[in-house]
């Protein structure tokens, strides 16, 4: 089965076509290689999704040709333990640090600010 075809069915990304997008980009690799959205997956693999800012290391167990629910998607799949603690981590992190405040429309150089904030876990 193709990885865009399992990380859509896995309800990874909304549509097949963002989450080709997202390997083409290189945010996927499988079993530690960089991957292409025709690449072949099977049950077993090793799969690293980075969605800024979290990173999330999964292990193919099913494969899926629907997209079905979230409770169906999450048995195509199981996250390392290793993986969700640093994905809760992050998260606590994120929550204690100071929070941009705006105003209304921000301007361009909050707009920026604000990306940069969001963009702060991509450079670890």
């Amino acid at each position: 089965m193709r990885i865009d075809k399992w990380l859509w069915a896995a309800r990874f990304y909304r549509t097949r076509t963002l989450a080709s997008q997202a390997i083409e980009a290189g945010h996927v690799s499988v079993n530690g290689e960089r991957a292409k959205p025709a690449k072949a997956l099977k049950p077993g693999d090793q799969v690293l999704v980075r969605r800024a800012p979290f990173e999330h290391a999964v292990a193919v167990r099913a494969l899926s040709e629907k997209r079905g629910g979230a409770a169906e998607a999450a048995l195509l799949y199981e996250e390392s333990g290793e993986s969700r603690e640093r994905r809760a981590a992050l998260a606590a992190q994120m929550k204690a640090a100071p929070q941009p405040r705006f105003k209304g429309r921000p301007t361009k150089k909050t707009r920026r600010e604000y990306e940069k904030w969001l963009r702060r876990g991509d450079e670890d």
